[in-house]
């Protein structure tokens, strides 16, 4: 067994490093979750998780991760045997569409090559060939944690509008949020779904829903049976604080922190800092000679980069070799990807010097394990992060 001494490096795209403060704060005793201060609590953090969402609609909160928010947004909005479209954009779109699929929802699966975000322009025609409007929810992944690709949101609003269709816009910001210039009103999203693992800087354990008027009115006549997803019951509920269930109090805690955190920065900041972190990133990639996963620069990701390996070189092995040699965690290919790539991600609580250090790991782990690269890298993710 190898003995490690210093800190683990935990550069997976989610969950991310907890902040000592969040840690500290989520670390308090449990208190009652029908008295005035855990009601005071959820006030306070109901206004303030707006700011992020950049939505003044209601935010509803679940103890759940992020495919929790998901099936909440189906069930909520869609009636069984309803038509959504979906975009293959890499593994979480794809599991996505299969839960829409085993809730009873008809699922046109627009293929994708994984290296793409969802084309704005296949949307306009997919929706304007739908006259008759049987396609009720439009579902896309903003930041497809699996590939580093993020999609333009923006311009698939406009797609939708253009085609002049009434289809609701589902958005998942699981590793956007926080981390990703995102905007639920301004771009005329009707359901937001995130997880707290991520940009929040939280363990996994709250899923989000930002909604809509257009997504609420809906809701008030889906057929679709649910009980714990129900919006309704939360929103009533958290009017004055509280929730229909038991909530996970002390995550509360934990995500009152973190949006004290955020919003001190200023979101601005952050999503500044995630892109010159991702930019230098992207320079060590190149400059080792390996290339990046994503293949449109308008849609490189600010959470994560995804590295394609050359032909004959086992992503798994270089990630192993990293973990065994020098206790660093490095995201998996998944599905499709599987062995191809490894995910480097650098979102959350992060600074240049940990940004910098992982990179070193990174190239010394490609050395070890024989992959051909220039041993720049680090260096050209230097000269970028020099630079405010």
């Amino acid at each position: 067994m190898t003995t490690h001494t210093g800190r683990h490096f935990l550069q997976i795209p989610g969950p991310t490093n907890v902040p000592d403060r969040v840690l500290r704060a989520m670390s308090a005793p449990t208190i009652d979750h029908r008295g005035p201060e855990f009601s005071a609590l959820t006030l306070r953090v109901l206004e303030a998780v707006k700011t992020v969402f950049a939505t003044t609609g209601p935010v509803v909160i679940y103890p759940a991760s992020g495919t929790g928010a998901w099936e909440a947004a189906l069930v909520n909005t869609l009636d069984p045997g309803g038509r959504v479209l979906c975009f293959e954009t890499g593994h979480f779109a794809t599991l996505w569409q299969d839960m829409a699929r085993s809730l009873g929802l008809v699922v046109d699966f627009v293929p994708g090559d994984w290296r793409h975000g969802v084309d704005p322009g296949s949307v306009q025609d997919k929706l304007a060939a739908d006259t008759s409007h049987t396609v009720k929810a439009v579902c896309v992944v903003h930041n497809e944690t699996s590939t580093g690709v993020t999609s333009r949101i923006a311009d698939i609003r406009r797609a939708i509008d253009a085609a002049g269709h009434p289809a609701l816009l589902l958005v998942d910001t699981v590793s956007s949020l926080g981390s990703i210039d995102y905007r639920h009103d301004e771009w005329g999203v009707d359901v937001t779904v995130a997880g707290s693992q991520k940009g929040l800087m939280l363990p996994p354990g709250l899923g989000f829903n930002a909604v809509s008027a257009k997504a609420l009115e809906a809701s008030r006549t889906t057929s679709h049976p649910k009980s714990f997803w129900d919006w309704k019951p939360v929103i009533e509920a958290n009017k004055r604080g509280f929730f229909p269930c038991t909530p996970a109090t002390n995550l509360l805690y934990g995500l009152d922190a973190a949006l004290q955190m955020l919003l001190a920065e200023g979101l601005a900041q952050v999503f500044h800092r995630h892109a010159r972190h991702a930019r230098a990133t992207r320079a060590a990639v190149r400059a080792w000679g390996l290339e990046v996963l994503c293949a449109d620069e308008r849609e490189y990701s600010g959470s994560l980069t995804a590295v394609l390996m050359p032909e004959g070189h086992d992503a798994d092995e270089v990630r192993k070799i990293i973990l065994e040699r020098f206790d660093m965690s490095l995201g998996a290919g998944l599905g499709k990807l599987t062995g191809r790539i490894f995910r480097i991600g650098h979102l959350g609580h992060l600074n240049d010097l940990s940004l910098a250090g992982t990179l070193a790991g990174v190239q010394m782990g490609l050395e070890l394990a024989g992959v051909p690269t220039d041993p720049s890298g680090v260096n050209a993710a230097l000269d970028v992060l020099r630079s405010p």
